[in-house]
């Protein structure tokens, strides 16, 4: 019995620096950095929401702004206009989503006929 609980003490100490030898040594991970501009669509749009969130809760415009310039790149008014289009007429999101989003949209002056008629009453600017 002393034999083989030896025996299985000694394999897993082998196994475990076999392991960590490969695993850390031989072939270790390579870290990327990703851009979030290279984010998946469906997380691009759960950002943009998150961002429009935010923006609700704080007011700054200068701060939503420039997060969203890190998501959308060098386009962030057309991109931005086409997703919060495509969320509205491509996805089940609710109309709270939609109307942080398009209120967000309004303030960058990014407003589109698709999102009209998701502005509260009398908040359109008109």
């Amino acid at each position: 019995m002393l034999r083989i609980i030896r025996s299985l003490l000694l394999g897993l100490l082998i196994g475990t620096a076999v392991g960590l030898f490969f695993g850390w040594l031989q072939f270790p991970a390579n870290a990327r950095n990703s851009e979030l501009s290279d984010l998946a669509q469906p997380w691009r749009d759960e950002y943009t929401i998150m961002i429009a969130a935010g923006y609700a809760v704080d007011a700054d415009l200068a701060g939503a702004s420039e997060r969203l310039s890190r998501l959308y790149a060098d386009l962030l008014g057309p991109e931005l206009r086409q997703s919060i289009d495509r969320i509205i007429t491509t996805s089940a999101r609710d109309l709270d989503d939609i109307t942080l989003l398009v209120e967000l949209a309004r303030d960058l002056e990014q407003l589109t006929a698709t999102m009209r008629p998701f502005l509260v009453a009398g908040e359109d600017g008109q």
